[in-house]
């Protein structure tokens, strides 16, 4: 692993134990206990859900393989983005690599993850309008500081601003992760960037899938704000589903602006303190909301880890069976 991951990573940690201090650790342990099992298994069992849903999307850019081959690799992919210590394009590559081991040749995974990326980066957007329109109709009411509409239209700014850098050299960008891609294990199959961009037009010439993508990327952006509500009714302090998509839409808006941190760590809880204040959340409940999403993530992940870590391992002692067991020319 390179230095700059894991100073980041030692920096977001220091900074989560330090809020933890600095709001005290009890109260945020007691928030934590209102949340409740229920709360989590609630929260758990949604985004189990929306995983699966999202993983059926990116299955509508890859229509001749089965359904289940993409939804693993979007569970693949979230582990690898959100558990282990990786950037997000780690998480791609191990999502890649996962529907790839299924049967979908290496160049139609690729393209089909760069295309389901792009997608879900364009409703993330279409979502974080939604909260901004949300806000300034609270701040029209008079409840909400203008900094933090400022804050947000900045974030998705800076988020579109990436968007269009990362059309402009997208060529860039495929051809890196066709030489990440191209590293031993997909040398075989994928025949080069030109086939990659090939299959790339392919899948966006799929006009049904690409449409379905998009829309089931927005819905499940939507429904995904039914966590915090449903967590902070466990919790007795509900909050209206508009003012949770507000709170969500914005912490993903400022994560996805602070990609560089792996796991956004410190990054969230900052967030989530910033925003939930503004409607009335405590400093300890929004850390709370941060370390049942954290905890959400590692119930999730771990698992499919090991199972992938089992996949892998497999694979690799039936290789090295089968050069052991072939049969060794006689000496003359």
């Amino acid at each position: 692993m390179k230095l700059l991951p894991v100073l980041l990573i030692v920096a977001g940690v220091a900074a989560m134990a330090a809020l933890v201090l600095h709001f005290g650790a009890g109260s945020v342990a007691s928030a934590l206990l209102a949340v409740g099992f229920g709360g989590f298994a609630s929260v758990t069992a949604i985004h189990i859900a929306l995983i699966t849903v999202m993983g059926l999307a990116w299955g509508a850019l890859i229509p001749r393989a089965k359904p289940w081959v993409a939804v693993w690799g979007r569970f693949v992919r979230d582990a690898g983005s959100e558990v282990l210590p990786l950037s997000q394009v780690g998480g791609y590559v191990l999502g890649t690599r996962a529907v790839t081991l299924a049967g979908v040749s290496a160049t139609e995974g690729a393209a089909s993850t760069i295309v389901d990326v792009t997608l879900e980066f364009v409703s993330q957007l279409a979502y974080i309008a939604v909260g901004l329109i949300w806000l300034l109709q609270l701040h029209a009411e008079g409840g909400i500081s203008p900094l933090i509409v400022v804050l947000g239209l900045a974030g998705a700014s800076c988020l579109a601003a990436a968007f269009i850098v990362m059309q402009r050299r997208g060529m860039r960008y495929i051809d890196r992760i066709a030489r990440i891609l191209g590293q031993g294990w997909a040398d075989k199959t994928a025949a080069g960037a030109a086939a990659l961009h090939q299959a790339l037009e392919a899948v966006y010439h799929r006009r049904s899938g690409i449409w379905g993508n998009f829309l089931i990327h927005f819905g499940c952006w939507l429904v995904s704000a039914s966590e915090v509500s449903i967590a902070l009714w466990f919790a007795g302090r509900p909050l209206p589903y508009g003012d949770a998509v507000v709170i969500e839409s914005l912490v993903y808006a400022i994560r996805s602006t602070a990609f560089v941190v792996p796991n956004s760590m410190g990054v969230q809880e900052g967030a989530y303190i910033l925003l939930g204040g503004a409607f009335g959340l405590s400093p300890e409940m929004a850390l709370a909301l941060s370390f049942v999403k954290r905890a959400r993530d590692l119930t999730i992940g771990l698992p499919v880890i090991a199972l992938w870590q089992g996949i892998e391992g497999g694979r690799m002692w039936r290789r090295v069976t089968a050069k052991g067991a072939a049969p060794v020319p006689d000496a003359d």
